[in-house]
């Protein structure tokens, strides 16, 4: 008995060795693929045409010098869905289409017009495909001329959106990063309308193509990302401007860090800088009608002076943070007012923080809540305290001789 037991405790230790040097079941060889790290998706007419940018591993090791060539190339074909264009890229690609290192996903401005769901459920339903690729839409251009811009600071055009898009969010409130699984989570809410940076090529399109682009200090087209797409459901409505954008931002807690002026009480401007920034909402039913409150508390610091004002004294620190405060209800103010009159549906999601909060007075209102929203009032409590004034306490420019 013990040698049998022996025996089988050999043969199930073989087994479970022979499962792990069996390899790999899809195992994909790196020279069988087309490494994919942008998309771009235009609607031409009924048809669709995507692009896809691929990285060439040779221009881009960093062990090779540059040989003059670009560190991409760019496939792309139109069919009348989606899946069956990008299928169709191997009819000019000599390997398969890898899309497990997708960084961005450009959308084109008509496409996003007549509705994004189809797009953003074929993504969902690959499984190949990574979820945490930003998506953008083009404006006044299409997203293969987006795509196809070369850029200096990064090899690769594609890397260059994701990462400008992801420092730009960091530290700048009218842009805001949006991934896939994001998108779709706004889209089926309940009382919440998405949003999505825009990007345009700034100069010469043409030449942004060229690699003579990066050659030059002052290149002749750039990507530039400006203002936020506002979807009604999965259809592109129209645009927020900078001002509006930072309101959008700050209401929904999107910002961490950014920069804003003042007026100084005897002329010229001075520069806060948010060092952390929280908002919350609230909603609440009085006298039968829902009612919103936005408070947000900011953490500033004096970045740049360029006026006459003494900051030793506690009272011009007071009477800036009020100045701020002020500042920040008007941006997120006209921000909501703006979208109550241009387009009279709710992108700010106060009809979901009523559903969370008052689940019976949201059944009651839900049908009719553009309505509802057109009319609803917005609170807003704002508290600033400015923590820093910089490594020099006054400013110079109260010393400087006439």
């Amino acid at each position: 008995m013990a040698f049998l037991r022996k025996s089988l405790h050999i043969c199930l230790a073989l087994g479970l060795a022979s499962l792990l040097l069996s390899g790999c079941w899809n195992r994909r060889e790196l020279d069988d693929l087309a490494i994919q790290l942008g998309t771009s998706i235009d609607k031409i007419g009924n048809q669709y045409r995507v692009a896809v940018q691929v990285v060439i591993p040779g221009e881009v090791s960093v062990r090779t010098s540059s040989s003059g060539i670009s560190p991409v190339t760019l496939y792309h074909a139109t069919a009348p869905t989606v899946f069956e264009a990008f299928r169709k890229l191997t009819e000019t690609s000599s390997r398969k289409i890898y899309s497990a290192h997708i960084r961005v996903l450009v959308l084109g401005e008509s496409l996003a017009k007549e509705g994004i769901g189809e797009v953003l459920d074929m993504f969902s339903r690959n499984p190949e495909a990574r979820t945490d690729f930003y998506l953008m839409v083009a404006r006044n251009t299409t997203a293969m001329q987006v795509l196809k811009t070369i850029t200096s600071l990064e090899k690769i055009p594609a890397e260059n959106l994701f990462y400008a898009l992801d420092t730009s969010a960091k530290t700048w409130a009218p842009t805001t990063t949006v991934s896939i699984e994001k998108l779709i989570e706004q889209l089926v809410t309940e009382g919440l309308s998405p949003v999505l940076t825009g990007v345009k090529v700034v100069g010469n399109a043409e030449r942004g193509e060229e690699l003579t682009n990066i050659q030059e200090i002052d290149p002749a087209a750039r990507t530039r990302f400006v203002g936020l797409a506002v979807f009604r459901k999965d259809k592109l409505v129209g645009w927020l401007n900078e001002e509006q954008s930072r309101g959008y931002n700050y209401i929904m807690n999107n910002v961490k860090s950014s920069a804003g002026h003042l007026k100084c009480p005897k002329g010229g401007l001075i520069t806060l800088e948010t060092i952390r920034n929280t908002t919350h909402i609230k909603a609440d039913i009085k006298g039968g009608k829902p009612v919103i409150t936005v408070k947000l508390k900011n953490v500033s610091s004096v970045s740049d002076v360029e006026c006459r004002i003494d900051l030793t004294k506690p009272e011009t620190i007071k009477r800036l943070e009020k100045a701020a405060e002020e500042r920040f209800v008007e941006l997120m103010s006209s921000a909501v007012k703006h979208v109550k009159e241009t387009y009279g549906f709710d992108i700010f999601g106060f009809g979901h923080q009523l559903f969370q909060a008052h689940p019976r007075a949201w059944e009651q209102r839900k049908d009719k809540w553009d309505e509802q929203f057109e009319q609803l009032e917005v609170k807003y409590e704002v508290d600033v305290q400015i923590h820093k004034i910089g490594t020099t306490r006054d400013s110079f420019l109260n010393y400087i001789k006439e």
